[in-house]
């Protein structure tokens, strides 16, 4: 139980800090997978995500509702859910980190490494993903993509069902920041 509260209390906790025009927050924030193999194309995407962050300090804090993705087709997200990512036990994916050498006061498009730690299926793995990062309008748009190994967050594919679940997922994600006000 305290594994499903940690993260959740941790964004809240990051949300109380939130006091300052530093803060911006998204509520519907995109992220969406494809995992191609010979027999079938898997792709989901999820627009429920939640993410923080806080300009003072570079961190970003983001919040995964597993549930929240939706399949074209809905066994793939029966079996997504049931047998790979178990969501009743791992409900959320959340990734804390920070933005490395980011400048507000910089108006163009800058494109930076974010690191920190992605936590699914319940295994923390450190990462550095590149993101685009640009300011529209008092907003910020960070948007990019990845490719993670399921092999490196425990999830297991039955050897006979091995051939239809790619070994790496491409994620891509785009955000859209507003400030935030309590």
């Amino acid at each position: 139980m305290n594994k499903l509260i940690t993260p959740f209390v941790l964004l809240i906790g990051f949300l109380g800090l939130a006091q300052e025009s530093d803060q911006f927050i998204t509520r519907q924030g995109q992220a969406s997978f494809f995992s191609y193999t010979s027999v079938e194309n898997i792709q989901a995407t999820n627009n429920q995500i939640l993410s923080i962050i806080d300009f003072s300090k570079n961190e970003i804090a983001i919040s995964v509702l597993m549930r929240a993705f939706v399949f074209e087709k809905s066994l793939m997200e029966e079996h997504f859910n049931e047998s790979y990512i178990e969501s009743d036990i791992y409900p959320k994916a959340t990734f804390e980190g920070r933005i490395l050498d980011f400048d507000t006061t910089i108006a163009d498009v800058q494109t930076k490494i974010v690191e920190g730690s992605l936590t699914i299926h319940g295994v923390a793995k450190e990462i550095e993903i590149k993101t685009r990062i640009e300011k529209v309008d008092g907003t910020y748009i960070l948007s990019g993509d990845f490719e993670l190994e399921i092999k490196d967050y425990e999830i297991k594919v039955p050897p006979i069902l091995a051939r239809n679940i790619a070994k790496t997922i491409s994620i891509t994600f785009r955000f859209e920041y507003v400030p935030y006000e309590q």
